[in-house]
């Protein structure tokens, strides 16, 4: 049975989140699991953190992937440069760099609510899911899978294989994430010393921030997220700002499918936030209740925008990397619906 583990970096999130107001946090260091393709994953990790290292000190483009419909909702195809306008905190900026590429390679993170309230959903969820990896991910692509209620459980790391996707989406559970726990040395997740477990909850929250800071934002280029969920959070460390700036920060598109045996009344229970997530990070929010047909035509919606998406690039005229968020509106001349995101941080350059 595929073992599931707390990210690494989880004691590092809150210690990030709760140091500055003085609150104590127990914090738990969980060891990367070894096996005979451990040295090969550590070189692969070297290389990818010296590539990202690369990238911040170098790169003085701004990237923005975005999608163009109409008033009914459709999607735009074979529009150029000169049909968009690009300001920054409300100055014009000069378009780089334009393409209207649909087959550059993905990097997706898929997040499963496995809390109890998921329980008649759950098996429709992994049916439909399964399909969509197989229909989205290819060759050059990544994915991952990460299952969340109480806990945080990376279900999946970066893989471009469906088989072990869908492996780990048809391995989630409910009240277990999806591999039963931890085992091993007592303080590190085996007991009896106090976890960041709560035996409860839906860790909503804490799982976009982790997917994000500890998963997405060690990768470049074109990313997503895809939550599965009801959108209610209960129990997480992290408050929906900080996950919202995380995926920001992350550069990755948040889509949310609200998921649930609750006839689809979703206010009070959260949509508003996701919502939020999804507005100021460039994707959507779709009902789907618990309706086999509407989460199919929602992946299929979701799978359409990914492979139909435009690339803006641009050199902001505001050369400061102060670490400040810059508001960021793509326009169409045309007096189409654009669906971006809303901007981005700019992180101090390092030496």
């Amino acid at each position: 049975m595929p073992k599931s583990s707390v990210f690494r970096a989880f004691a590092t999130a809150v210690l990030m989140a709760y140091v500055a107001a003085s609150q104590p946090v127990l914090a738990q260091a969980i060891p990367r699991l070894g096996g005979p393709d451990q040295a090969q994953h550590q070189d692969k990790d070297q290389a990818e953190d010296q590539s990202v290292s690369t990238l911040k000190v170098n790169v003085e483009v701004v990237q923005l992937f975005f999608n163009v419909k109409d008033k009914k909702g459709a999607l735009i195809p074979n529009l150029t440069k000169d049909d968009f306008q690009v300001f920054e905190d409300g100055k014009p900026q000069t378009i780089k760099y334009f393409s209207a590429e649909s087959n550059l390679p993905l990097t997706l993170g898929i997040l499963i609510d496995s809390s109890p309230s998921q329980t008649r959903v759950l098996d429709m969820e992994k049916e439909v899911g399964g399909s969509f990896v197989n229909q989205i991910v290819r060759e050059k692509d990544l994915a991952f899978v990460i299952g969340f209620d109480a806990d945080v459980n990376l279900l999946q790391d970066f893989t471009n294989s469906t088989r072990l996707l869908r492996q780990a989406m048809n391995g989630a559970h409910i009240g277990g994430g999806g591999g039963g726990g931890f085992s091993g040395v007592p303080g590190l997740g085996g007991g009896p010393v106090p976890t960041l477990s709560h035996g409860c909850c839906t860790m909503l929250y804490d799982a976009v921030y982790l997917a994000s800071h500890d998963e997405l934002a060690q990768q470049v280029g074109r990313k997503a997220m895809i939550l599965l969920t009801d959108g209610e959070d209960e129990g997480s460390k992290l408050k929906i700002r900080d996950a919202i700036e995380a995926a920001q920060k992350a550069d990755t598109i948040c889509y949310v499918l609200l998921v649930a045996d609750r006839g689809g009344m979703w206010q009070g229970f959260g949509a508003g936030d996701m919502k939020k997530l999804t507005q100021e990070t460039g994707g959507r929010v779709i009902e789907v209740g618990n309706k086999f047909d509407k989460l199919k035509e929602a992946f299929d919606q979701i799978a359409r925008e990914l492979r139909s998406q435009y690339n803006i690039g641009y050199v902001p005229t505001n050369t400061k990397r102060d670490g400040t968020f810059r508001k960021v509106e793509i326009r169409s001349k045309n007096g189409y619906k654009i669906q971006a995101r809303t901007g981005y941080f700019a992180v101090a350059s390092r030496d």
